[in-house]
């Protein structure tokens, strides 16, 4: 692409002469002379006027001749007050004033402009502002600035409301200057070529500027030729202004390689559109209207030998096969510059450098059409027809972007019947029907909704009946229908009126919305004027004069890449694949970081992260590891490790690493995290890092900061040190690291690289590896980021008149608001922001209602959400606000989201002013008492703890936080307050994971056991003299509550087992059946308690879920959920002095029953899970505590996932691999072997892939080894990646390892 757009600006620098200056298109200097005050009185006219004396000659501002302003005959909306300022003229303001001393005003009016009094536009405020504040009085002036100039000569102030106690009244002033134009006219057969100065000049900055009107849709305007087919165009398509840039077929470029930019819409409506290209050095704007495109490309121009023509309005010799086709500019131009020289002043004064094709005038010839605008469904225009006619010949253009509406209906003469021709679908179809049924249904074009016009031309006669679209015969439709057709007296276009017969009219299809022109009826023009003037047919809520078409997808308020449509009235955002959501797809679908989707009560796993919200910086996929402390890794392209060879100073070895996300979103999640770090491993032999003699490094890595980092893994910024040199254990002291010392062995620098503003690493060069027999290798780890600094950032507000001020928010278009509250008060104010008359506001306005109040400029507007349960318990709530020109909507925690649709037509920019205030107001009065946490607007999170900490009366954090995640710590775990959040005690859970909530399981192999021990024997032998129950009563049970599960093909099977030093007992077995049994034992002196569950084969391979309670007599048993079972205990309620706790076999010697006996024999053979007693947990304590619990294991017994995988729940597992080896130490004495073994574990898994791997792999070896020689002879430089390199590497550190033991020091 750089070559691309190199050509581009090449091409755009051909358009360079020298002594540049700016092209002026209107003055400069103060531009605010009266306009009004001196016009004649034959340059006012209006729709009417009450009287003579009420003429519009006396509609000049603080004057009282006449009666004193100018009324009309009757007040209504289709008035207007014309000013005719006899030639085009900058406009700048406006004044208006009532009727003197009466009661007769306005309180809003359009403003409309023209050059020729026909086809007039609209004036616009702001991008969807019509209409202008009128007075409240007769004699106050109300005056307005506007924002942008208007260039016309006449001016038109239409009447929208007025005082509803008296009628229309205006006197008027407008305030501008003198425009100076020169216009040239283009019949779409000429056009015009500018030759200029050969000489190659360099120039600083190149710009051309012009202005065009036109009725045609497509045009060319400019075309600049390059050789070897380069060439620019500006051309004008589908109404839309395309910048085409064609860089050829050379050799330098790819075929037919094309940069095409499209701007505007709607430009072929017969208005001064203005055109600017600029290209300062390497930026190039291009400019339609209000909206401009900035094109940015690097590299140096070079000079072309390129033709030093430009031509205007066409392409004077068609330069390639097809080219011809293209239109030639049928329009004018106005102020044309090419960097500072007028080319129109230039061909009026016929200079040399000036060349015309065809014929062109110095004049605007404007075309005499009469469009009309349909502004509501309620619209209709009703036009006569000559009755009883045996033909029926209709044509007429319309533009609209709306699928549906009726565009004709008429009535047939002496028929009850007539026919419909309407918009369905974006498609033309005629309804032929009589007495209520449908005779025929006539289809032609397609996707006719797109905002072009488009040509009907429709005829009936006799029988015969013929549709065509766009003149175009393939849109073309003709059928015979079984019906003598006869013209009826009325055709209605757009519409019906709503008092109207429903066989004339039907109105069914719903009323057009759009433009039409052109309109005849029987091949005879229809007047509009005459309409307008009610000389002529019949209408209603109709523009007559103009089309008041817009693009409302223009500019394009669907952010983040969302596809926007539209109708006449609104616009549509599809956010689908965009990762946003909303009416403009502005709010993130993901979180900003693995810490919100933890304290949502995710899992580990892959996970879309938004780092900066609703900000320009799009979601990218991470792995968030949930374990205590939650950590963010994100993956690059070269995780391998890599070997160097022959590289040196002038041939170094360079790798780039590209990560899963772009920097910008790598710095926004390195921001957020409380630290951040990534492992650099640099293994070498031979291979020097910091010894530089000269002062250079001999290896280095680059940042995210794009500086040369000279420290390596495990040392700080600046230190120019390794590890080893900070810490002072080198392998040889007079170096700072250990491959400076310069070994013939292999040794490594390694360790984490943790100062977050030089992260990630995105590049490594190594130079010391062309002597002989040296060599490196180098592996850099994921980058690795726990916590989210935003999250917890909190403050506390302690008296009501509290608050903290931050710089004023910037949200005009769109704006987004998130934080958590907790409280004990009844309501208070959460944030402010004030403009002059804007504002926004959060506040809690009751104990269970939120309120967000605005005004952007259309009146206050609030959103409720209304809550069943207080807000003011103490507990954490979320808050979510989102203000966009669409809608506003708030959402409190997950009760359902509530919003406020936005006026179509109404002001759309937020403006504020003054500071933004949270937790209080400025007046500080309604303050708000508590906490409040997280708070980010448009995606960009508030240090409150900073801003807290020098302020009174607000402290920074806020305690308490398992008050409300309480909840999220499971099976028993219990919540743990720190500063910043919470955790999850698991001790006495049966389960692991931040929120006690991984399943904890082991397999138990033929004979294995474990014994989890309550009580030693020998202090029952120590104090033999006294009475056994005085030593053991704190291990007497009246309750139990156990829980576990398990999966097992086996019967019968010993699940658990408790003994006692009474020889009682529990057991609960599988029974040879597969039935679950409960054997209690709690009087030495009887038979056990026995209680069998068959529900079914539990033996079946599933895992099944157990839950038994004892409350003294009554036991409870729970099995997979289902219904629970209830039980009467008849040997005891005591469960005297517990020994021990067997999972699986029972080793020792004991006196059981002869049932449990037959499950002990081959113990359990299967996996356990989530084993609980009571408050102890013997599968955890077996696996993860055995050096400290007084735990026993025998057999085979190793840690497994059984229950996670084939658990009901899926969403209780928790698998917590991490992609880095960071949990542990590395044996350095085997560096590269080590490092090839972790990478094999993340590859590991299925048996069947690691079968083909070896068998891959003993292929490879075996080829390796036939071209041991060859490679040795021939080996390449730089890195080597394959595996046959690691392998040959990892058996040479091998035999070194064996060959120097006694090294193995140095490396621990």
């Amino acid at each position: 692409m750089d070559s691309v757009t190199e050509t581009f600006l090449k091409l755009l620098f051909l358009l360079s002469v020298p002594n540049w200056h700016t092209a002026v298109a209107g003055n400069k200097y103060n531009c605010d002379d009266q306009l009004v005050s001196t016009l004649p009185q034959s340059s006012f006219s209006s729709s009417s006027e009450l009287s003579s004396s009420h003429s519009p000659g006396f509609a000049r501002l603080n004057r009282r001749e006449g009666a004193g302003g100018w009324s009309p005959l009757v007040s209504n909306k289709y008035q207007w007050l014309q000013i005719d300022l006899g030639e085009r003229t900058e406009i700048t303001a406006v004044a208006t004033q009532g009727g003197y001393g009466s009661s007769d005003w306005v309180t809003s009016y359009l403003l409309m402009f023209s050059d020729s009094g026909r086809n007039w536009k609209q004036y616009r405020q702001e991008e969807s502002i019509w209409a202008f504040s009128g007075n409240t009085n007769a004699d106050s002036v109300v005056y307005y600035k506007l924002q942008h100039s208007i260039k016309a000569r006449l001016l038109r102030f239409v009447p929208l409301d007025w005082n509803p106690n008296g009628r229309i009244g205006m006197r008027i002033e407008v305030y501008g200057c003198t425009y100076s134009s020169e216009v040239i006219g283009f019949d779409g057969k000429s056009c015009l070529i500018y030759t200029f100065n050969q000489k190659l000049i360099s120039a600083l900055k190149d710009v051309i500027s012009l202005k065009f009107k036109t009725m045609q849709s497509d045009g060319i305007l400019l075309h600049r030729q390059g050789q070897n087919g380069d060439h620019i165009t500006l051309e004008l398509i589908k109404g839309k202004l395309s910048l085409l840039i064609n860089l050829g077929d050379t050799k330098t470029h790819p075929s037919n390689a094309q940069i095409n930019i499209m701007l505007g819409s709607l430009l072929d409506d017969q208005h001064w559109h203005s055109v600017l290209i600029e290209h300062f050095n390497n930026q190039v704007n291009f400019t339609v209207d209000k909206h401009t495109h900035h094109f940015h490309a690097k590299g140096q121009f070079n000079y072309l030998d390129v033709d030093y023509e430009l031509s205007f309005g066409g392409i004077p010799v068609p330069v390639k096969p097809g080219t011809s086709s293209r239109r030639n500019f049928h329009g004018c131009f106005e102020n044309i510059y090419y960097n500072g020289v007028n080319i129109i002043d230039l061909a009026r004064r016929h200079k040399s450098q000036i060349y015309v094709v065809g014929n062109m005038s110095f004049s605007c010839l404007e075309p005499q059409v009469v469009p009309v605008t349909f502004l509501s469904s309620n619209s209709y225009l009703a036009l006569p027809g000559t009755p009883e006619q045996d033909e029926v010949f209709v044509n007429f253009q319309f533009r609209t972007w709306n699928k549906e509406g009726l565009l004709l209906s008429t009535k047939l003469h002496e028929a009850s019947g007539g026919f419909f021709l309407y918009l369905s679908d974006g498609k033309v179809k005629i309804s032929l029907h009589k007495r209520g049924k449908a005779l025929s249904d006539i289809v032609a074009g397609a996707g006719l909704n797109n905002g072009q016009w488009h040509s009907v031309s429709f005829s009936v006669k006799r029988n015969h009946i013929s549709i065509t679209v766009d003149n175009n015969v393939t849109s073309s439709t003709q059928a015979s229908i079984p019906l003598q057709i006869y013209s009826g007296d009325v055709f209605y276009f757009g519409g019906c009126p709503s008092s109207g017969n429903i066989s004339e009219c039907n109105t069914s299809f719903g009323g057009f919305q759009g433009c039409m022109r052109l309109i005849s009826i029987g091949n005879k023009a229809v007047d509009m004027i005459s309409v307008q003037q009610n000389l002529f047919g019949n209408f209603s809520d109709l523009q007559i004069d103009l089309c008041g078409i817009i693009d409302r997808c223009l500019p394009n308020y669907c952010e983040h890449g969302g596809e926007c449509s539209q109708s006449w009235n609104n616009f549509y955002c599809n956010c689908v694949n965009t990762g946003y959501k909303g009416a403009t797809c502005h709010y993130p679908i993901y979180e900003q970081s693995c810490e919100a989707y933890k304290h949502r009560g995710n899992t580990s796993g892959f996970y879309n992260i938004d780092s900066d919200g609703s900000g320009p910086l799009g979601p990218f996929l991470v792995y968030c590891n949930m374990t205590d402390t939650t950590w963010t890794i994100i993956q690059h392209n070269n995780t391998n490790l890599t070997r160097v060879k022959s590289a040196n100073r002038e041939n170094p070895h360079t790798v780039s690493f590209k990560y899963s996300a772009s920097l910008d979103q790598l710095q926004a999640t390195i921001n957020h995290a409380e630290h951040c770090e990534q492992q650099l491993a640099y293994h070498c032999k031979k291979s020097r890092l910091l010894d530089k003699p000269d002062g250079v490094p001999l290896s280095w890595w680059i940042g995210r900061t794009n500086e040369t980092q000279t420290y390596w893994g495990g040392s700080l910024p600046a230190a120019q040190k390794c590890a080893c040199g900070l810490e002072g254990n080198c392998i040889d002291s007079q170096h700072y690291c250990n491959c400076d010392a310069d070994r013939d062995e292999w040794t490594n620098d390694t360790g984490f690289l943790s100062y977050k503003e030089h992260l990630p690493v995105t590049e490594i060069v190594i130079t010391d590896t062309d002597r002989p027999n040296s060599e490196a290798a180098y592996k850099l780890g994921p980058l690795l980021c726990r916590g989210d600094r935003t999250f917890w950032n909190s403050a506390s507000f302690n008296t009501e008149t509290s608050y903290l001020h931050f710089p004023t928010f910037h949200g005009e278009l769109s704006a987004d608001f998130s934080f958590f509250f907790k409280t004990t008060a009844s309501s208070g104010v959460f944030l402010e922001n004030l403009g002059i008359q804007d504002f926004i506001r959060i506040e809690l306005y009751s104990p269970s209602e939120v309120i967000f109040s605005f005004d952007v400029g259309n009146g206050p507007s609030e959103v409720r959400v209304q809550s069943l349960t207080s807000l003011n318990d103490n507990q954490w709530h979320y808050v979510k606000a989102e203000r966009n020109i669409k809608e506003a909507s708030l959402q409190v925690d997950q009760l359902p989201r509530r919003s406020h649709g936005a006026p179509l037509d109404g002001h759309i920019r937020l403006q504020l002013n003054s500071q933004l205030f949270v937790g209080g107001t400025a007046s500080r009065q309604k303050g708000f008492l508590g906490c409040i946490r997280s708070l980010q607007l448009n995606g960009m999170a508030l240090d409150l703890e900073e801003r807290a900490k020098i302020t009174p009366g607000v402290e920074s954090g806020c305690p308490g936080h398992c008050s409300s995640y309480g909840n999220l710590c499971q099976n028993g775990g219990k919540c743990r307050e720190k500063y910043s959040g919470f955790s999850c005690d698991c001790t006495f859970s049966a389960y692991g994971g931040p929120f006690c909530k991984k399943e904890i399981s082991a397999y138990f192999g033929t004979g294995s056991s474990v014994t989890y021990n309550f009580q030693e024997y020998y202090a029952l032998a120590k104090n033999s003299s006294s009475h056994a129950s005085s030593f053991y009563a704190d291990m007497t049970l009246n309750q139990e509550a156990i829980t576990f599960a398990f999966r097992t093909t086996r019967t019968p099977s010993l699940l658990l087992y408790v003994s006692s030093f009474y020889n009682e007992y529990l057991s609960i077995i599988l029974t040879r059946n597969g039935s679950l049994q409960i054997r209690y034992k709690l009087d030495s002196h009887q038979d056990p308690d026995v209680f069998s569950i068959n529900v079914k084969n539990m033996a079946d391979g599933q895992l099944q879920h157990v839950k038994i309670n004892r409350e003294e007599e009554m036991l409870i048993v729970e099995v997979n959920q289902n219904e629970k079972m209830k039980f009467i205990l008849s040997s005891g309620t005591e469960f005297n002095a517990i020994k021990s706790l067997t999972l699986g076999k029972i080793l020792e010697n004991s006196d059981v029953d002869e049932e449990t006996m037959k499950a002990n024999s081959q113990g359990f053979i299967g996996c356990l899970s989530s084993v609980q007693f009571n408050h102890i947990a013997p599968l955890k304590a077996a696996l993860h505590h055995t050096s400290s619990a007084p735990v026993i294991v025998k057999g085979r017994f190793t840690e497994s996932n059984c229950g996670s995988l084939i658990g009901a729940d899926s969403t209780s597992s928790e698998t917590t691999h991490s992609f880095a080896d960071h949990s542990g130490p590395i044996d350095e004495g085997e560096p590269l072997a080590n490092a090839i073994r972790s990478d094999s574990a993340i590859i590991g898994g299925v048996i069947a892939v690691v079968i083909f791997i070896l068998l891959c792999i003993t292929v490879i070896a075996v080829r390796i080894y036939k071209k041991k020689g060859i490679y040795s002879k021939n080996e390449a430089k730089g890195s080597e990646n394959e595996d046959s390199a690691e392998s040959a590497l990892k058996s040479e550190l091998s035999m070194q390892n064996t060959a120097n033991e006694n090294q193995k020091e140095y490396f621990f």
